[in-house]
């Protein structure tokens, strides 16, 4: 067998170049979703350290909160854990007018919760029956809905893991579940194939992002959401600042009496 061709790695300017045209592009993605009332729901999924919130920050970095929002749940309360096992994600799902990326979803079933033993097997195997069920039914309402799986090699994944003990700002990233997981790199792999047999489906397939290299990741992943919703350019024209009116008999209060932060830098 031959050897595996690398890719020589992205400039920095290549980089951002790059990602700055997909950022403009994903605010004329944005006003088209308001305009058309659409519904937009992304799934990121993936191993620890795989590259999805990097992904996300990109995406959401000069979006409309009010349109585009996050959604990372925690782990379920009591309550939670006695409620049908879709409800907690449906209370986030879009209104007309908005798109939700999920950062992690309903998907944490068949992954974490099936490896570490957080819910029985029948609990397991009723998700994935019911799943495929469950996002035809979003599809049929009217949810565009897109999944991607960040792909990440076992070397490169501890690279990143060590990366983020030796980073003050990435070591909250490392919970104890993310160490305990190096422990099951086969059981995941196991139940990302069993998790793909049942619910990569033609109505709602699985999108495979390689996320080894992170820039390209980004872009890739970028450029694909980009070309899953068609859109029209409404870029309104320039606006002119109209001019500002004097107020001659407004005193404002003395600067002196105002509470500053300190200047320390």
């Amino acid at each position: 067998m031959g050897k595996t061709v690398t890719e020589p790695k992205l400039s920095k300017k290549v980089y951002e170049d790059e990602l700055e045209k997909l950022q403009i592009e994903l605010v004329k993605l944005q006003e088209w979703i308001k305009f058309k009332g659409l519904k937009v729901v992304v799934l990121f999924e993936g191993r620890d350290a795989a590259g999805k919130g990097g992904t996300i920050k990109r995406i959401i970095q000069s979006l409309n909160p009010r349109i585009c929002s996050v959604i990372a749940l925690g782990t379920p309360t009591e309550k939670e854990k006695t409620q049908w096992y879709f409800q907690r994600y449906v209370h986030h799902l879009p209104a007309a007018g908005q798109m939700v990326l999920f950062d992690r979803s309903w998907y944490n079933r068949a992954g974490v919760e099936h490896v570490m033993g957080f819910c029985t097997n029948e609990e397991y195997w009723e998700f994935l029956r019911s799943c495929p069920n469950f996002e035809r039914m979003l599809i049929r309402s009217g949810i565009i809905l897109i999944k991607y799986w960040f792909s990440v090699s076992e070397e490169e994944q501890e690279k990143r893991f060590q990366a983020r003990i030796n980073d003050p700002t990435k070591r909250w990233k490392l919970s104890d579940m993310d160490l305990k997981s190096r422990e099951y790199f086969v059981e995941y792999s196991k139940a990302k194939d069993e998790m793909f047999a049942y619910t990569d489906t033609k109505v709602s397939p699985w999108y495979v992002v390689e996320a080894d290299d992170k820039k390209r990741a980004r872009l890739n992943c970028i450029s694909h959401l980009l070309s899953m919703i068609p859109y029209d350019d409404l870029t309104p024209a320039p606006i002119e600042l109209p001019a500002r009116i004097e107020n001659k008999g407004y005193v404002r209060p003395p600067l002196d009496e105002m509470t500053y932060v300190p200047k320390v830098y």
